[in-house]
């Protein structure tokens, strides 16, 4: 079953950790880190957005691809531009560096999209994850406002909106051990996803 909710992959750009390479790029289990996501996200969502300053690398992919419209170095920015383009009310969006997002969490958190909310945001013990999260069309305006006066910190949105928290408990019913929540952020972090994999099989 497919939702009325777009599914939003921020693929960033170039990462100066992984010798310039885009992290989408980056395979884990053999396996393209952008790859990964799509699958899930075609089994779930009517739109899938991929949000990219290189476009033409991502043209063999069934996306809408969009582009940045701030030009500020921000995952921020890249929330706006999803939002942007949507068609939808509502848009689950994710980095495109999570290797091991469950199909089971994201189905739960779209099923339990509450239009009371402005937003849904898993909180973990290890704090909020703001880059696995559903937002609404209503948090456009505050994004852009945060944007134009450079002040970058997701949180900053969280303030001026109705956050409905997704808990530790309703996370790990879908995702034991909530590997959803991992990313790869560098090197070591690859070579950690590698393993992982690797003890699981």
């Amino acid at each position: 079953m497919q939702y009325p909710c777009s599914g939003v992959i921020l693929a960033g750009g170039l990462n100066s950790r992984f010798s310039g390479n885009e992290k989408a790029f980056l395979r884990v289990d053999g396996q393209l880190l952008l790859d990964r996501l799509y699958n899930i996200f075609a089994q779930i969502f009517q739109e899938i957005i991929l949000v990219t300053n290189n476009p033409l690398r991502y043209l063999q992919w069934d996306l809408n691809i969009v582009t940045d419209i701030f030009n500020v170095r921000s995952s921020l920015t890249g929330i706006h531009a999803g939002l942007f383009y949507s068609t939808m009310p509502h848009s689950f969006i994710v980095a495109c560096d999570t290797p091991f997002l469950k199909k089971e969490l994201v189905r739960a958190m779209v099923e339990n999209i509450d239009h009371n909310f402005d937003a849904m945001i898993p909180e973990t013990s290890a704090g909020r994850e703001p880059l696995c999260a559903v937002y609404s069309k209503k948090c456009i305006g505050t994004v852009e406002r945060s944007l134009a006066q450079k002040k970058l910190k997701i949180q900053r949105v969280f303030k001026k909106h109705r956050i409905k928290t997704m808990s530790d408990k309703f996370c790990r019913t879908y995702d034991p051990d909530l590997s959803s929540f991992f990313n790869i952020n560098t090197p070591r972090d690859h070579l950690s996803a590698e393993k992982r994999i690797r003890e699981l099989t």
